[in-house]
């Protein structure tokens, strides 16, 4: 059985706070995580104990901080640490070699900023869920199948020993 959604968290960085707070507005609507937000990965990576399902992170990190790290670097330190967290590149460049480079370290997806992104996000989502629900569904039914294996090998065990008590 998957774990409930609003028992999981949503991890937004984007150094502009306004498309942070769009985004978690539009997310908040639509799904029953609970959402947190950084303005770079730095903060965010300090957080990673939280076990996050989701991390949507914006590409570049660095327009009001400098010497922040950016997104790919971001990127590797959590699959470093949290390589379950599923992470939705977020990126205003239209550009292929971002694009590789994103799913190259470990990112789900890679969505482009502009007006079809949040629809984008929300089909993402929706797409990381499902495949949630099929690991969980997975996993109960290997337990099934291993569990039903050790009582067929018990039962066959037990046969093999009565038949040849009863053959003496």
């Amino acid at each position: 059985m998957p774990i409930e959604q609003s028992s999981q968290y949503i991890f937004l960085v984007d150094d502009e706070p306004i498309q942070n707070e769009m985004l978690k507005d539009y997310i908040s609507e639509r799904f029953k995580y609970q959402i947190k937000t950084y303005s770079n990965g730095e903060d965010m990576v300090k957080d990673l104990n939280l076990n996050p399902a989701i991390i949507v992170l914006d590409f570049h990190l660095n327009a009001h901080l400098p010497n922040a790290q950016n997104g790919v670097a971001v990127l590797k330190k959590i699959k470093e640490l949290q390589s379950t967290a599923q992470v939705i590149m977020l990126s205003g460049q239209d550009k292929l070699d971002v694009a590789v480079d994103s799913m190259k370290y470990g990112a789900y997806d890679y969505v482009i900023k502009g007006e079809t992104a949040f629809s984008r996000m929300e089909n993402i989502i929706n797409n990381i869920n499902e495949l949630s629900s099929i690991k969980a569904a997975n996993s109960t039914f290997k337990k099934i199948i291993t569990g039903l294996c050790i009582a067929l090998g018990c039962v066959i065990m037990l046969s093999v020993y009565l038949v040849s008590k009863l053959g003496k």
